[in-house]
């Protein structure tokens, strides 16, 4: 009987009984962590932009990652990418008053629109675990960004995301594989990335990246 290969593998994961993503996602709670902690690592790691387009992946409703790449990281423009039209037109009232220095589209992280070499920065907040696909996520913000453009990536890791209680209210993509700090630096090496700074907190449930385009 033929068997999984070692690198297909997947483990089991809980079951989920209770889906309270979106309470999270898009609450204030949330927006403030990203704001206060999250994006002050994340510039500590890769350093601030001199200008140029980014693109923040999974953008949300609040438009909070959109500002910060504008007001912290110092990007000109920031476009956003969003799978789901109620948060695409959501995002897109919260940032009005920023005019066309934003611009909010849906679509899907895993296969972007955007020409190669498009932007200087690319950002991306707790999308990578939501993903069916995460690698590929990886592999479409290294293709659309220039040659010395950088990849910001926080993420919850398999550690806490295929834990049993965060399963039981949290519904995520069942293959049982989610991003881990190792994996995700493997996998920004393996689509042309070079990390210049990681860290990882939480006894390992949480990791941040910064990895230019070689």
């Amino acid at each position: 009987m033929p068997q999984t290969p070692p690198d297909r593998a997947r483990a089991a994961v809980p079951p989920t009984y209770l889906d309270a993503n979106r309470l999270w996602v898009d609450s204030r709670p949330r927006a403030l962590a990203q704001r206060r902690f999250e994006a002050p690592v994340l510039l500590r790691l890769g350093g601030r932009l001199s200008g140029g387009r980014a693109l923040e992946l999974g953008s949300g409703r609040r438009g909070t990652g959109l500002r910060l790449a504008l007001d912290l990281f110092g990007a000109a423009r920031v476009d956003g990418v969003e799978l789901h039209q109620a948060s695409v037109a959501a995002s897109r009232a919260a940032v009005r008053d920023l005019g066309d220095r934003v611009a909010v589209q849906a679509g899907d992280a895993t296969a972007l629109t955007a020409a190669e070499g498009t932007y200087d920065a690319v950002f991306g907040y707790h999308v990578l675990h939501h993903a069916e696909a995460w690698r590929d996520v990886v592999r479409e913000a290294a293709r659309v960004l220039r040659p010395g453009g950088r990849l910001f990536s926080c993420e919850m890791t398999a550690r806490i995301v295929d834990s049993r209680p965060l399963r039981a209210v949290s519904r995520h993509p069942s293959d049982g594989d989610r991003p881990t700090p190792a994996g995700l630096a493997a996998a920004c090496s393996a689509a042309g990335l070079t990390v210049i700074g990681q860290e990882t907190r939480f006894a390992g449930c949480w990791t941040a990246l910064a990895a230019t385009k070689r």
